[in-house]
């Protein structure tokens, strides 16, 4: 609708307007193919076997050496960026927890800074 309205602004080739939904356009169509490509590859996570342990899909509750809780989901890497608390399962953070247990301990080193973390929670279906 915003390209056929764009288009109706007169004179296509000096049209900046129009010229951006186009742009947008040939976006969405790219984001549609990769996705179309993507969900024959797909699989569905059913029922996880060890639910003490991280593993792909859980809510791992931890806290910091300086005290502050933080709340992550592991989850795929097209999952990301949905809410904020996701990450994604091939992340530094998320592959220094895989397997871990709640009360274990581990620590991560980023640019030369090591944080110390403690698994405080582990979940497998979001709580609201």
């Amino acid at each position: 609708m915003a390209i056929t309205a764009a288009a109706a602004e007169g004179d296509r080739s000096e049209n900046a307007e129009y010229i951006y939904r186009k742009k947008q356009l040939r976006g969405i169509d790219g984001r549609i193919h990769y996705l179309q490509k993507r969900l024959p590859e797909l699989n569905v996570v059913g029922e996880v076997g060890n639910t003490a342990q991280v593993l792909f899909g859980a809510w791992v509750t931890l806290e910091r050496s300086d005290g502050k809780k933080l709340v992550y989901r592991i989850v795929g890497a097209d999952e990301i960026g949905v809410g904020g608390q996701a990450i994604s399962v091939d992340s530094p953070m998320a592959s220094a927890m895989l397997k871990k247990m709640t009360g274990d301990e581990f620590s991560l080193s980023i640019k030369g800074n090591t944080t110390q973390y403690v698994i405080c929670d582990i979940r497998y279906a979001e709580t609201k």
